[in-house]
């Protein structure tokens, strides 16, 4: 049975993913920074339905915390085939000429920073030069790397520009080891993040611009993660997914 670490698992697009994995068999670490609560309730679902998950608690943008993380899930399922780097953050809406350092520092440690940390973890496990067997990582990045969301979260989507750089870049490097990276690009999905941004109904706000004229679900969008992570997508890497309605 295969296993995928999902960062930020514990709500939204990273917990509607981790059910989907469960029920498609794979072995599911829920990793979760703060809100234990919420990822126990992800994992008490998946066994519910009679696959296997355990929540595992890291901040992924630490280096230190990811190396125990990784370890810890050694210990529990033996091996990582997967990775999902799900984790990400955005902070009230706001100009740059109003953002504040220590917000931009938050915002590109957990974005950017997470995610090269768990690949380059990841990796060490999954790729051939290492004795690995091969896996597939899906990076987690936004349509507003696209949209630039200006006047909103320019920070965000600078962040989100930079995970498209990251999976090109890293699937050219681990294309001949067995390890294919892709990304999906989310917008205007119906989830708890807008609420972060102080507008939890944005998605209501804008979706009449949207072509298709209404918000996403996550498991719209966990069903492209996990098809990106399957054999069905063998000659698939350095690959994006839009999930945005057609905008």
């Amino acid at each position: 049975m295969k296993t995928v670490l999902i960062t930020g698992a514990s709500r939204g697009i990273g917990a509607a993913t981790a059910v989907l994995a469960a029920q498609k068999g794979y072995n599911v670490a829920v990793n979760y920074v703060k809100n234990k609560e919420a990822a126990e309730k992800t994992v008490n679902k998946i066994l519910k339905l009679g696959g296997k998950a355990v929540a595992f608690q890291a901040d992924v943008s630490k280096e230190k915390e990811v190396i125990d993380l990784f370890k810890n899930i050694l210990s529990h399922f033996g091996k990582i085939d997967a990775l999902v780097n799900n984790v990400g953050i955005l902070e009230n809406q706001s100009r740059l000429d109003n953002l504040e350092m220590d917000r931009l520092e938050r915002v590109i440690n957990t974005n950017i920073v997470s995610c090269f940390i768990c690949s380059k973890e990841a990796i060490k496990q999954m790729s051939t030069a290492y004795g690995g067997k091969g896996g597939a990582i899906v990076n987690v990045s936004s349509i507003a790397s696209k949209t630039g969301a200006p006047n909103e979260y320019i920070d965000y989507a600078a962040t989100k520009g930079a995970i498209d750089a990251l999976t090109i870049g890293l699937s050219k490097e681990v294309a001949n080891e067995g390890i294919r990276v892709n990304a999906v690009r989310p917008g205007f999905i119906y989830s708890d993040i807008h609420a972060a941004g102080g507008e939890p109904n944005r998605v209501d706000r804008l979706k009449d611009s949207i072509p298709m004229k209404r918000g996403g679900s996550p498991i719209e969008v966990a069903n492209a993660i996990l098809w990106l992570l399957s054999d069905e997508a063998s000659y698939v890497t350095g690959s994006y997914i839009d999930i945005a309605g057609g905008k």
